[in-house]
């Protein structure tokens, strides 16, 4: 039986919280037939804010046990933010080995991270093409992410048009290609040539039907469930739209009957047990147990991924040191600071409720610890 825990509001105030204390969910789970799903993976650290390799393995074979797939070196483990190419590379290398081993599905993100500056396309393209090399020298797939030097230096969509039609035309296997919004990273505003979204969607559109062969779907980070269904429709047949939006991925994904939304997304790093059980559903045809479950985790998905929402990853990471996946709520570059303890306090609350804490008693235990050495009192 958890005891209570007293945690602080926003305001500065604080109450006493007691947990319901119910994981609801099974222990591992089979890969969905009627949705392609991948969970974004954030690494985790030591106590010297190091990547603990152990546990971040190991947490991409808690992802795959559950029958979800994993992106791999993606923003969600900080690339740009702490996790720079060299590391993302030993990363890349042994999450592939891992996946190999256990048969895991896995995609790889690839952009221009190694770069210093860029002087023009070329060295844009270069850096894109070390990293597609080596993803696809191990036998991996792409996921082509959007590239802040090239949203620097491009004059116009004829550049965007230019890289990614030469890197498209060069890989082995269809990449997903990312298109992730300002919110997640201010240094991408403009991206494909527009500050207008409809003109950038003309952009991205075009990049796909010229490249068609070479491109298995699209993932827009845009936050935007109307656009994200729009923009599905519009796409050339075969080609899957993998959500993004973490604020509203039960309907995008459901479907309307004449198209759905595949998935890769962030919230599915803390939801992987009820998204599996969801998606399973959804399989079976039980529509009405897909959206409980679904809805159940969205209030907290909403909650990590509110403004600034680049700072998710700290939540993201909250929750693997709350289920045991890490023995620290470290974060490589010291993100971890990155929300106030309100907002972590939240966190807790809203997973319990929806029945995610594996073990709720650890999570109560170190979350009292957490508070305390904040200052909450009792």
């Amino acid at each position: 039986m958890t005891e209570t825990v007293r945690l602080p509001r926003d305001d500065g105030t604080s109450y006493d919280y007691k947990p319901a204390g119910t994981f609801r969910y099974a222990a591992v789970g089979e890969a969905p037939l009627s949705r392609i799903a991948y969970a974004a993976t954030h690494v985790a650290a030591d106590a010297d804010g190091a990547i603990d390799w152990d546990r971040t393995l190991a947490f991409r074979r808690h992802i795959w046990g559950y029958g979800l797939g994993v992106a791999e070196a993606m923003d969600t483990a900080q690339r740009g933010i702490g996790l720079d190419w060299e590391t993302a590379k030993q990363l890349i290398t042994l999450s592939l080995a891992e996946a190999r081993a256990v048969n895991g599905s896995i995609v790889c993100g690839a952009q221009t991270d190694q770069l210093t500056t860029a002087q023009n396309l070329r060295d844009v393209e270069a850096a894109y093409e070390e990293q597609c090399e080596l993803i696809e020298s191990q036998d991996g797939r792409v996921v082509l992410m959007a590239s802040r030097e090239l949203a620097k230096i491009a004059h116009g969509p004829d550049d965007y048009i230019r890289v990614y039609g030469r890197l498209l035309s060069q890989l082995h296997k269809p990449a997903i290609i990312h298109w992730l919004g300002e919110m997640f990273d201010p240094a991408l505003a403009g991206y494909w040539g527009h500050e207008d979204l409809d003109q950038a969607e003309e952009v991205c559109l075009a990049i796909i039907s010229a490249h068609r062969d070479k491109v298995e779907g699209v993932k827009i980070s845009l936050l935007d469930r109307r656009r994200e269904v729009a923009m599905r429709k519009r796409l050339p047949a075969g080609v899957h739209m993998f959500t993004g939006d973490d604020f509203d991925y039960p309907t995008t994904i459901a479907g309307d009957g004449d198209r759905h939304s595949d998935a890769l997304l962030g919230a599915f790093d803390m939801i992987a047990p009820a998204a599996s059980a969801a998606l399973l559903a959804l399989d079976g045809g039980d529509t009405e147990r897909y959206s409980q479950i679904m809805q159940s985790t969205l209030v907290i998905s909403r909650h990590v991924f509110s403004a600034p929402t680049a700072n998710y990853k700290t939540g993201v990471v909250f929750m693997a040191y709350l289920n045991g996946h890490q023995d620290h709520f470290r974060m490589i570059g010291g993100l971890e600071s990155a929300r106030p303890i309100a907002h972590l306090a939240q966190i807790f609350v809203l997973a319990d409720k929806a029945g995610l804490l594996r073990d709720p008693e650890l999570a109560t235990g170190r979350v009292r610890g957490l508070m305390a050495a904040a200052g909450v009192a009792g």
